[in-house]
């Protein structure tokens, strides 16, 4: 096996254990519905480089664009509540494949790639309940989730191309 092979399945594994731990995070927050302040501000939140937002290169712009289609192409059934579980696990392969072809090809800076690592933990996170892995979360909520972070991106990531998923 190859370096870049060998690096690729470590990163893989990093991004869905990254993945299981904020799942559990968002799942037990979920269900309680209790919001500990204190807590959340422990946590690293999403902002700006000085004002401006972050560069993207060119495989996180097309990784991103593909999950923006992919999502927008099921939201009508998503909203009424008619994508199937079948569907939904589908649509969560897709993500997953492009987070991981996001993950593989990044070469953000530092800071940069921090900010992109908590846009991708929500995707991540959309994605287990999507898949049905995640204990009274709705495949529906995790759909949710995932376009929610597809709002931040377009917050904090300089991507001229990328348009918001409308409602």
């Amino acid at each position: 096996m190859s370096d870049k092979q060998q690096l690729s399945k470590l990163l893989a594994v990093f991004g869905l254990t990254l993945g299981l731990v904020a799942t559990s995070v968002w799942a037990a927050e979920t269900a309680t519905h209790k919001h500990d302040h204190d807590q959340a501000d422990a946590r690293a939140k999403l902002s700006l480089n000085n004002g401006k937002k972050w560069a993207a290169d060119e495989s996180l712009r097309k990784a991103m664009s593909n999950i923006r289609n992919a999502m927008d192409a099921s939201l009508h059934d998503i909203h009424e509540g008619k994508l199937s579980s079948a569907k939904y696990s589908a649509l969560a392969g897709k993500v997953n494949d492009e987070v991981g072809y996001m993950v593989s090809n990044c070469k953000l800076e530092p800071k940069a790639d921090a900010q992109l690592h908590l846009v991708i933990a929500d995707i991540l996170e959309g994605v287990e309940a999507m898949e049905g892995k995640v204990k009274k979360v709705k495949r529906q909520d995790g759909a949710v989730k995932v376009i929610g972070a597809l709002e931040k991106y377009g917050t904090y990531f300089d991507d001229p191309g990328f348009k918001p998923i409308k409602d």
